[in-house]
C-alpha cells in the first residue's frame, strides 16, 4: 500500500522542528481536515538555506512534509515555488489516491511560508505565490 520511500520518510522524517527567527512561516490545513502542516524557512540571498516542519497528521502527511523539505533546501525561492504536489508524490514513489491531499498540503505549506517571507519583506506575495489553499469546515479549496 505504501512505498518504501513513504515508510522511510514517515519513520525517519527529515528536517523536523522549528526555526527560531524564521524568515517565513506557513501553516495550512486544520484539525477538521485532519492534517496541519507548519513550514519554517530561512532565506539568505534568495536561497532557502534551511527548512523545518511540524506536521500533525497521518503518516502520508509526515512523509510528504519531510520529502518536500529535502526538495527545496538549497533552492532559490523561484525554484521552490515550482515544487508541485505531483513532484512530491513522484519523489515518494506514489501515494494512495485518498492520500494525495497530503502532497497538496505539503506544496501549499511551502508556498505559505514563502508568502510570509515576501510579506515580511514588504512585498505583496499573491502576484508571485498565488492564492494559498484554505481549509474551512473540513473542506479545503
Amino acid at each position: 500500500m505504501y512505498t518504501e520511500q513513504v515508510m522511510d520518510h514517515f519513520t525517519n522524517p527529515r528536517n523536523v522542528g522549528e526555526i527560531e527567527n524564521a524568515d517565513g512561516i506557513g501553516e495550512v490545513g486544520n484539525a477538521k481536515c485532519g492534517d496541519i502542516m507548519k513550514m519554517y524557512i530561512k532565506v539568505d540571498n534568495g536561497i532557502i538555506t534551511d527548512v523545518k516542519f511540524k506536521t500533525f497528521g497521518c503518516g502520508s502527511a509526515i512523509a510528504t512534509s519531510s520529502i518536500a523539505t529535502e526538495m527545496i533546501k538549497g533552492k532559490t525561492i523561484p525554484e521552490a515555488l515550482k515544487l508541485s504536489n505531483k513532484a512530491v508524490v513522484e519523489a515518494l514513489g506514489g501515494l494512495p489516491t485518498h492520500k494525495i491531499h497530503c502532497s497538496v498540503l505539503a506544496e501549499q505549506s511551502i508556498k505559505a511560508a514563502i508568502a510570509d517571507y515576501y510579506k515580511k519583506q514588504g512585498i505583496d506575495p499573491e502576484p508571485i505565490v498565488g492564492k494559498i489553499l484554505e481549509c474551512e469546515d473540513g473542506h479545503c479549496h
